[in-house]
């Protein structure tokens, strides 16, 4: 039996609403854990739907490190200026700028690897894999290729606040809970 408790308490948790956490629940069979899974496939779905939409607003956010040593600027656009004046928004945008500040990501995205970094890896990957048989040397080539960019890409990389979920994964959820296209647009990091 889902209860009005634990319904909330998927809410609290992930911030959508109230209807998809109940029905996230019912799928689930009252499971949390598995209603979350469903509630990030859904988001990703969700996300997917928005892709063509316009970005008309957004926001840029800063985070400074405690020391002074290390800061990050994110833009972050969405559709409206209702989603980007609200705090939780922001917050996301903060809380992407300190995974920039923590993680030192080089790229945004594995689109944004240029060609020659993505043939530099390859060759080093190349005498790892030379040994294997030859119908399984790409697909651990593709598997080798794919965990090195995953730490040099920030979307990829998981959320420092919840390694359990990467930084798209955040943002697909974002997109769920305003039911607005959001988009990381450009990051820079700052160190001494």
């Amino acid at each position: 039996m889902i209860t009005t408790e634990t319904v909330k308490k998927l809410r609290d948790q992930t911030g959508i609403s109230i209807m998809q956490c109940k029905k996230a629940l019912e799928e689930a069979g009252g499971d949390m854990e598995k209603a979350l899974v469903l509630l990030r496939k859904k988001g990703a779905s969700i996300a997917a739907k928005k892709a063509d939409r316009t970005l008309g607003s957004g926001t840029i956010a800063a985070y400074v490190h405690g020391n002074g040593s290390i800061a990050a600027l994110v833009s972050l656009s969405c559709e409206t200026d209702f989603v980007s004046n609200n705090e939780e928004f922001k917050h996301l945008a903060y809380d992407i700028a300190m995974q920039v500040a923590a993680s030192n990501p080089e790229f945004l995205s594995i689109n944004d690897v240029p060609e020659e970094s993505k043939k530099v890896a390859r060759e080093v990957f190349a005498a790892e894999v030379a040994g294997k048989p030859e119908a399984m040397r790409e697909k651990i080539m593709e598997g080798k290729l794919a965990a090195y960019f995953k730490e040099k890409t920030l979307l990829d990389q998981p959320f420092i606040k919840n390694p359990d979920m990467s930084v798209k994964d955040l943002i697909e959820s974002a997109i769920q809970k305003f039911g607005e296209k959001i988009e990381m647009v450009k990051f820079v990091r700052f160190s001494l």
